[in-house]
């Protein structure tokens, strides 16, 4: 029993499977055997029945594929959109007025990552990934900025510094502030100094390894990208007037989303739900005016492309979420009521036990409330642990004396960075299938960066509790 939280065969068995995990990932080694095996021993380990532990597996999968449906559609529509676009040639209209503005890789990252971060305090990042991605993905591909770099801005800007502060929806802020009780107003203007040192010290440290691997030809414009464009049977029939006229349309057509998401204050799947359901819509009236007759397969054709792409991306992350979801609510759904009665889940159960064992200073409480972050970070969502920091940075506070929305601040930023969607595979899956690269090659590339930028984020918290 550690600080009134039991820690059973099951933690242990999660935490050494944590463990392979990020190391098979490491030595980029595919993860999903690993996953299935820490499954399956979990639900054998919980429950003692062998039937009910091969269920358990085919269970976790279900589960992952309910909790990223939604994820899985929109980006399949939004890859079956930019399909039209590109094999009418309205993709290259769109574009035209971008080239002026992104002349190199340089100023491609810069602007996409300055871009996704002011849509996404807006309106979260998935439906911004979504609005940037098709646009700019093509215009940044040419200005010699690699599919991976273009994800990594959009993914760090917005998954990162965007949702790690939330100052306008302040969704996060809400959750930490009440868990610590504290006022929201204070946990958003203790995070403004720390979103800053993060951001600026992740993005310029992302920046610099992205040049040094353009200068030594590791990554290029074309690398990481799968030639999955469509292969139509119909030549387009818009002539040069009616790509103009779509080139113009779209983009009006998502600023009217945009609107209505501000007016009727719609986030996350919300926003999400109504991209998705615009994409479509442009989707069909490209397809019926391009193909005439044939817009009607066209259509259906498009979306199978997009579809078949959005499982495939996918395949490989719904094993290690189906994993990772065992340490969140995922577990007594799963699996079943297994735990002891005073359990608040896998993860968060390890994130107290860490709290309750380490001395207490300004220093220690820093890297704990980092690193309790970050472990509750580790179910892929984010904010599921935050209110968990909250709890813990209130705690610390009152044992050193000061210091409380520092540390909530902390805490929520480092849960965030790691589960909101910068680290965690199936969690940045939105900016990495949009941009068409591994999603496990995009947490490789972010992992030193963002690992940085937590280690210097720690120390400025420490002067500032």
């Amino acid at each position: 029993m550690l600080g009134m939280v039991e820690l059973t065969a099951l933690h242990w068995i999660y935490v050494v499977f944590i463990a392979l995990i990020i190391g098979f990932m490491i030595m980029r080694k595919d993860t999903t055997i690993v996953c299935i095996v820490g499954i399956f021993l979990i639900a054998i380990t919980a429950t003692g029945g062998i039937s009910h532990s091969v269920s358990s597996i085919f269970n976790s999968f279900i589960y992952a594929i309910t909790e990223l449906l939604s994820t899985i559609l929109v980006i399949s529509i939004i890859v079956a959109m930019s399909h039209t676009l590109t094999s009418t040639g309205i993709n290259d209209v769109m574009i035209s007025p971008f080239r002026k503005l992104i002349r190199n890789p340089t100023l491609a990252y810069w602007t996409i990552g300055i871009l996704m971060m002011i849509i996404s305090w807006f309106f979260w990042p998935s439906p911004a990934v979504a609005l940037l991605g098709a646009v700019l993905l093509p215009v940044a591909l040419r200005a010699g900025l690699p599919a991976l770099g273009v994800a990594m801005a959009m993914n760090l800007f917005g998954h990162g510094i965007a949702l790690s502060g939330d100052f306008v929806i302040q969704a996060a802020p809400k959750l930490t502030g009440d868990a610590a009780g504290l006022p929201v107003q204070e946990v958003i203007s203790a995070s403004i100094p720390l979103v800053i040192v993060m951001g600026v010290v992740t993005t310029l440290c992302a920046f610099y390894f992205l040049k040094r691997d353009i200068k030594l030809g590791k990554l290029t414009a074309t690398s990481n990208v799968t030639d999955d464009q469509p292969v139509t049977s119909q030549p387009t029939l818009l002539s040069t007037n009616q790509k103009r006229f779509f080139a113009l349309l779209i983009p009006i057509f998502f600023a009217i989303d945009v609107a209505a998401m501000s007016i009727l204050d719609l986030t996350g799947g919300d926003a999400t739900a109504l991209i998705g359901g615009t994409s479509v819509l442009i989707l069909i009236m490209i397809s019926l005016t391009s193909y005439k007759a044939k817009g009607l397969e066209q259509t259906t054709d498009f979306l199978i492309k997009g579809f078949q792409f959005g499982f495939k991306v996918f395949g490989p992350v719904i094993p290690i979420a189906a994993f990772f979801y065992l340490g969140d609510s995922g577990f007594s759904t799963i699996i079943g009521d297994y735990l002891p009665e005073t359990s608040h889940g896998i993860v968060n159960d390890l994130g107290v036990a860490l709290a309750s064992v380490v001395p207490i200073s300004k220093e220690i409480a820093a890297i704990t409330l980092t690193a309790v972050g970050a472990i509750t970070g580790l179910d892929g969502s984010g904010f599921s642990g935050i209110s968990l920091a909250g709890s813990i940075a209130s705690l610390f506070a009152t044992a050193i004396g000061s210091g409380a929305a520092t540390l909530t601040a902390l805490g929520q930023i480092a849960a965030i960075w790691v589960g909101g969607g910068t680290l965690v595979p199936w969690a940045l899956i939105p900016a990495a299938a949009i941009c068409n690269v591994d999603p496990f090659e995009l947490a490789r590339r972010n992992l030193l960066p963002v690992t940085i930028g937590l280690v210097v984020t720690t120390i400025v918290a420490m002067f500032l509790i």
